[in-house]
């Protein structure tokens, strides 16, 4: 599938990673008692932002990267039923490991 939302400056888009419906313990989670990911995949990343002389500075993540991002940030929109977040770079807080 090709992505064509292509962010603006220095925003990301991020498909969520959903956490398990079961617990280590075979307990099932209701929707309800979810906590809100914070880990998610790099779909699309903007140009980035620009210096004072205009030049852009590049981002630090790159497309298909898996990050940790700040628990309530970026805008949810729905596309093609998917739950995907737009947000800043800065508000990324670590790329994980391959």
């Amino acid at each position: 599938m090709a992505f064509s939302l292509r962010p603006l400056g220095n925003r990301v888009v991020i498909e969520p990673i959903e956490q398990e419906e079961v617990t280590a313990g075979g307990i099932v989670l209701p929707e309800t008692a979810k906590e809100k990911p914070q880990k998610g995949n790099v779909l699309s990343i903007g140009p980035g932002d620009r210096n004072d002389k205009g030049e852009r500075i590049p981002l630090d993540v790159a497309v298909g990267d898996v990050v940790l991002f700040a628990k309530y940030s970026g805008t949810e929109i729905k596309v093609d039923n998917k739950k995907l977040l737009i947000l800043r770079e800065s508000d990324i807080l670590a790329i994980l490991g391959k």
